[in-house]
């Protein structure tokens, strides 16, 4: 028996107008001729992403889900060259503050997916010191949240740049640049183009880091890797985890676009993993990446519970036997 508890992305399509990614460009707080009148208009932008995101968790509470995806674009121009002095954490400490009251009383895994531009793998200094830059405002509103940094974060290994085994090289290089309380926060997803499982796998294996599993990008990109032949090395990736083993679930929009996500979730698709797994671990989080987010999982979670070897638990969690 394994029991499955269901989480979707950083955004509701029932509750509206509750964005918490809503932003500013450069140029237009460029516009703004006051310079500190643009920092406050930026930071009141923060801070309603930030009740917003309270009120994403409050709602997820009330549906009986467990897991939640925060926005990494929380704090807009957060690392711009232009506002290396702006000390935006001042400014977010009473909105996170209450994040964190509202997390130590209803307990639930949220973590990061921070964007494409983090790439650890890359060649240019530049690069990587944004990239590195990127993970600690992360860390400074995990903390803030006051939520345990680690295994927090999952980023995909990064540019191929026409050379997959030396970008695997690369990575390893560059990870010794890295703190290791950044080290700490990251997971590493296979991706659906460039790295397959077997390639992250290598690398998760070697540096420590636990292997966040994409059904979907493995289906679309395996090179005829059989994932369950490999699942207990994923699981071994969680062995020094405090969290339990996490996975990502999608469905193709169609065989012609089979990379791209689906508005939903195929639960037949689903079970066809779950079946591949239960028993073999005691929990497993599997976070949705649909376009419909949480109506996504409303919609997953009900098609499942009529399945016979499915017994829900509650609004987004269930034992499969």
């Amino acid at each position: 028996m394994t029991i499955v508890r269901l989480g979707y992305v950083a955004m509701s399509e029932e509750l509206k107008n509750a964005s918490p990614s809503q932003t500013m460009t450069f140029k237009q707080f460029q516009g703004i001729k006051d310079r500190d009148a643009a920092i406050n208009k930026l930071e009141r932008i923060a801070v309603s992403n930030l009740e917003n995101c309270l009120r994403l968790l409050r709602h997820s509470k009330a549906n009986e889900i467990h897991f939640f995806r925060l926005s990494s674009r929380l704090v807009p121009l957060a690392n711009h060259e232009e506002l290396s002095d702006w000390k935006y954490m001042r400014a977010l400490k009473e909105p996170l503050k209450d994040i964190a009251d509202f997390l130590q009383e209803n307990p639930m895994r949220v973590d990061f997916h921070p964007d494409h531009f983090v790439l650890l793998n890359t060649l240019k200094t530049e690069t990587l010191n944004n990239s590195i830059k990127t993970l600690a405002m992360h860390h400074a509103l995990l903390k803030g949240m006051e939520i345990d940094p680690e295994h927090r974060c999952v980023l995909h290994v990064g540019g191929v740049y026409e050379n997959r085994e030396k970008a695997l090289e690369q990575f390893i290089h560059n990870w010794g640049l890295v703190s290791t309380r950044l080290q700490d926060m990251i997971m590493l997803e296979n991706d659906d183009t460039s790295f397959t499982l077997h390639d992250t796998l290598y690398l998760c294996e070697k540096l420590g880091i636990p292997l966040v599993f994409d059904y979907h990008h493995h289906l679309a990109h395996h090179e005829n890797i059989n994932w369950q032949e490999q699942w207990g090395r994923i699981v071994g990736t969680w062995e020094h985890s405090k969290l339990p083993v996490k996975m990502h679930i999608s469905s193709p929009r169609s065989e012609k676009e089979f990379r791209a996500h689906a508005e939903y979730v195929d639960s037949d698709m689903f079970m066809d993993f779950l079946n591949g797994i239960k028993g073999s671990v005691p929990e497993i989080h599997c976070m949705i990446e649909a376009k419909k987010k949480d109506l996504a999982l409303f919609k997953l979670a009900e098609e499942l519970s009529l399945k016979p070897e499915v017994e829900a638990i509650d609004g987004s969690s269930f034992k499969i036997r």
